[in-house]
């Protein structure tokens, strides 16, 4: 008889370091992504880092306070969350450089 265990990576417990998103998973694997990865996490305090909620038997983990969410398969095959474009643009430093104004004949 032959039993086919479910081979969808489940992460058992998670540590968020000031560098690292560290998970083991049920099947005694560990893993661990830099923090980077999630930008959210990257600027959140420690306290809310560590404020996280494992989801179902293991498929992620969600950060209520800080509207995130990661999954054991995303750490797992290497998907970093990235920032939304409206989000990147209007966190861009502003440029120091002057905008020229051309009059035009008419």
């Amino acid at each position: 008889m032959n039993i086919v265990a479910n081979s969808e990576p489940r992460i058992a417990s998670l540590k968020v370091t000031s560098d690292s998103i560290l998970a083991q998973l049920t099947d005694g694997r560990a893993i661990s992504v830099p923090l980077a990865w999630s930008w959210r996490l990257s600027e959140a305090t420690p306290q809310q880092r560590n404020k996280f909620e494992i989801l179902g038997n293991g498929q992620g983990v969600h950060w209520d306070e800080l509207d995130e969410d990661i999954s054991a398969w995303g750490m797992l095959y290497g998907v970093p969350a990235h920032r939304s474009q409206r989000v990147s643009r209007s966190r861009r430093p502003k440029t120091s450089t002057p905008i020229r104004r051309v009059k035009l004949a008419p």
